[in-house]
């Protein structure tokens, strides 16, 4: 699910939103990946986030986490946020990249596919912020020179 063609150049950069930081927005309400999703850059993540988020928020309600009332909310706010996003698809190339080598190993599949997609954006590392809750992918952006939220 690719989104518009591939975004010019901000002054103000991307944010690259991985799946860990969106599931903690969402079901969590964690005020600084809201604050992030709010913050100055285009928000840009992988179409596997928006997956792994469908799935977070269906096993919350399935696990009794969350009830069908905030289940909606949720869902509403993940098509919300796939809809101001740039939503890159999860290609060969990324998946050729998600293959190799990463600065700190080992790294899930998973995690690889996002530190790939935001690599392949092309931009230089200091145009784009790294948001996640996941501390692997927070080395790896960080060694990879990204700055992280």
């Amino acid at each position: 699910m690719a989104k518009r063609s591939r975004p010019g150049p901000l002054e103000s950069g991307f944010r690259y939103i991985e799946s860990s930081a969106l599931v903690a927005g969402l079901l969590e309400g964690d005020r600084q990946v809201l604050e992030a999703l709010r913050g100055s850059g285009l928000p840009v993540t992988s179409a596997l986030t928006l997956t792994e988020a469908a799935r977070a928020i269906l096993r919350a309600r399935v696990t009794g986490r969350l009830d069908r009332t905030h289940e909606r909310a949720a869902v509403r706010a993940l098509r919300s946020f796939g809809r101001r996003a740039f939503v890159v698809s999860v290609s060969d190339s990324v998946l050729r990249r998600a293959g190799a080598p990463f600065p700190v190993e080992p790294i899930r599949t998973l995690d690889a596919v996002h530190l790939a997609t935001a690599e392949l954006l092309d931009d230089s590392p200091s145009l784009v912020t790294f948001v996640t809750r996941d501390a692997r992918t927070r080395e790896n952006a960080i060694a990879m020179g990204y700055a992280v939220e």
